[in-house]
């Protein structure tokens, strides 16, 4: 974890000097802003490792700092931090393009276990950069994904999605035919492992294939793999 560059967006001086004084023992190098607006500027104008992001921020909430930032980069990992444990808010957090969740009040050791997971995590992110190409344009005919510009147009019209969105139907577009089950694609997609949390890759297929699909009773892109998970139409 030597040299990590870590931003941490947090409003409590308290919470930044406890995680700043860890990181740091770690060999980390650490970056603490402490609203919203100045998370989302240097999380987008600067290269980070990590950015360690509370939810409850003056100015921007970390929600919308964490979809803002997600609109352009979706490598960097991102640890929420926030005082609410509900699931529903885990979710959101899952879907607006968070790596981890973290439940105030936490104990220091299951923090930097956390941090720890994510970096090995992140380093092993090889696998799914070997599954999809780093720059091109996926052509099905009427469907067509340019990895670059993060676009997907049918039939000539741009396809709004959410990040996960694109970053789940260029996975499986980019590799016709294999099937992913719904726990790979999770750990694939959001980059770790969320146990317990499969329903949200439904979720995402379904409202991908909403958007996509003339049917979506009779699906022709995203096809459901029985008792296994989902796969791109290898015949298109």
């Amino acid at each position: 974890m030597a040299n990590k560059q870590i931003l941490i967006v947090e409003d409590d001086l308290n919470i930044v000097e406890l995680l700043t004084i860890h990181l740091l023992d770690l060999g980390c190098d650490v970056f603490p802003v402490m609203t919203g607006s100045q998370g989302l500027n240097f999380g987008k104008e600067n290269r980070f490792d990590l950015i360690i992001l509370d939810v409850m921020l003056p100015e921007l909430n970390g929600m919308e700092v964490c979809r803002k930032i997600r609109q352009t980069d979706r490598r960097t990992p991102i640890l929420m931090l926030t005082a609410r444990s509900e699931e529903i808010d885990k979710v959101v957090g899952l879907e607006t393009g968070a790596d981890d969740y973290l439940t105030k009040p936490f104990s220091i050791r299951e923090f930097i276990a956390r941090v720890k997971v994510i970096f090995r995590r992140s380093d092993e992110s090889v696998t799914m950069q070997g599954e999809i190409p780093t720059s091109a344009i996926i052509d099905y005919g009427r469907l067509k994904i340019d990895i670059d510009k993060r676009k997907v147009t049918l039939n000539n019209i741009r396809i709004e999605l959410s990040p996960k969105e694109f970053d789940l139907i260029t996975l499986l577009a980019s590799n016709p035919g294999k099937s992913y089950s719904r726990k790979s694609l999770l750990n694939l997609v959001w980059g770790y492992n969320f146990e317990g949390y499969e329903h949200t890759v439904n979720s995402h297929i379904n409202r991908l294939r909403g958007k996509i699909e003339e049917d979506v009773s009779n699906p022709a892109f995203i096809l459901t793999t029985w008792g296994v998970g989902y796969r791109f139409n290898e015949d298109l």
